[in-house]
């Protein structure tokens, strides 16, 4: 108990020096701490890019491919899937709700989507969260779009601005559909995921700008009249009939029927299908690219290391400065595992605050950057207790810590016995 309190008076007395280490090793743990807690929660959120969604059926292709050009606008697929097997498929006992999607067309760059109003029902993301509008409303009629938060904020656009959309992905634009304008009627809130950066259209002005005549009849006026028709009617304008979709998402009732619907998909007879789970898939993806979870432990090493390795030339430089303090402790009557357990307590007191700052700068980081990483990356960044494995980490800086206290202390349990100065030979 003495040792413990003359090296708490220590590091008061040397407070300067001992607060500079002591905050390289609060950053250190608190770099640790945010990588490996956005490490984790990337990963997760990387698999719940798509949440909520059982099955994703488009042409058959590879399973990843499938979820890049479905979900990501990554790539494209050489074929669709007709209405008709779509139809069919989505009418299967079971199935609980089913959005078709159609893509291929863009506007300065940024994916165009075609589209249902379920897609705003059902779509979810991260931890089955619901897409919410920033402003306005979902497309109400087949000349309205609803854009990410991305195409908006990247565009400049705002409500009632009118767009023109160009046939091809990407920057490769063939044709622009002048003579189709749509009109601007919401604007979705970040969600850190391609939705950010897509167009939404109703599915049924996909065949229009394409070519196709409008769903919209003149017999629709005379039905409109009956108010329990009309919402039927919308739903119709906005569908419409196209001849083919580039693929669907399907959520059902119970695990079960996904598993069977999914084999009946991928052994369909009337076209080649191909029908996925996005959260294998995903993990899969992941798996892939696993190099930056590599990357990200390295870093989180070499943060710590260097740390470590600032504490401990801190305390030989100090041990050099204490020369005379470590004398008059060996003239007094001090032994040699004296000096020894003082400057490894003074280390593992150094460390332990160091660890105990860290952990809150810890909290603050991932609390005032939380809604950052949500919207801008989509990283959905959990605030809990530390957890075991964090824990752990904290556990490895502290013997780490030690050890390297360990180096100084010897230096000092061999200074000479005459004079306390002077290392022996």
């Amino acid at each position: 108990m003495i040792l413990a309190k003359l090296a708490y008076k220590s590091l008061l007395n040397r407070r300067a020096s001992v607060l500079l280490t002591l905050f390289t090793i609060a950053i250190s743990v608190m770099l640790l701490l945010s990588i490996e807690r956005v490490r984790i929660d990337a990963k997760s959120s990387f698999s719940n890019t798509i949440s909520g969604t059982d099955l994703i059926v488009g042409a058959r292709t590879g399973d990843i491919q499938l979820l890049l050009s479905s979900v990501f606008r990554i790539g494209h697929t050489n074929n669709g899937v007709s209405w008709k097997s779509y139809e069919y498929i989505t009418s299967q006992r079971g199935v609980k709700w089913s959005i078709p999607i159609s893509l291929g067309d863009s506007h300065k760059g940024q994916a165009v989507l075609g589209t249902t109003l379920d897609y705003f029902s059902h779509y979810r993301f991260a931890k089955k969260q619901n897409l919410t509008f920033n402003k306005g409303h979902p497309f109400a009629a087949i000349n309205e779009v609803v854009l990410g938060s991305e195409v908006a904020n990247k565009l400049g656009y705002k409500l009632n601005d009118s767009i023109v959309i160009s046939h091809g992905m990407g920057n490769t634009s063939f044709h622009h559909h002048d003579d189709n304008p749509f009109k601007i009627v919401g604007i979705l809130n970040p969600t850190g995921t391609p939705v950010d950066k897509t167009l939404h259209i109703p599915l049924a002005a996909i065949d229009l700008i394409h070519g196709g005549s409008s769903p919209v009849h003149a017999e629709h006026a005379e039905h409109a009249e009956h108010a329990e028709h009309a919402e039927h009617e919308k739903h119709n304008d906005l569908t419409g009939h196209p001849k083919q979709i580039t693929a669907f998402l399907m959520g059902f009732n119970s695990p079960l029927y996904t598993l069977q619907i999914r084999r009946n998909i991928n052994q369909y007879k009337q076209e080649a299908l191909l029908g996925i789970m996005p959260t294998v898939t995903l993990k899969e993806l992941w798996e892939m690219l696993a190099i930056v979870e590599k990357i990200l432990l390295l870093f989180s090493a070499v943060v710590v290391l260097i740390s470590l390795l600032g504490m401990l030339t801190t305390l030989l430089a100090n041990l050099s400065q204490r020369r005379r303090e470590l004398a008059i402790l060996r003239s007094v009557g001090a032994r040699p595992w004296h000096l020894f357990t003082l400057i490894s307590i003074e280390s593992l007191l150094t460390t332990l605050l160091g660890c105990l700052a860290g952990s809150v700068l810890y909290y603050l980081a991932i609390f005032s950057a939380g809604g950052y990483l949500q919207s801008h990356a989509g990283i959905s960044v959990n605030i809990t207790i530390l957890s075991y494995y964090e824990l752990g980490l904290i556990g490895v800086i502290m013997a780490a810590g030690f050890i390297i206290g360990l180096i100084p202390a010897t230096r000092a349990y061999f200074y000479s016995l005459s004079d306390g100065m002077s290392i022996k030979a």
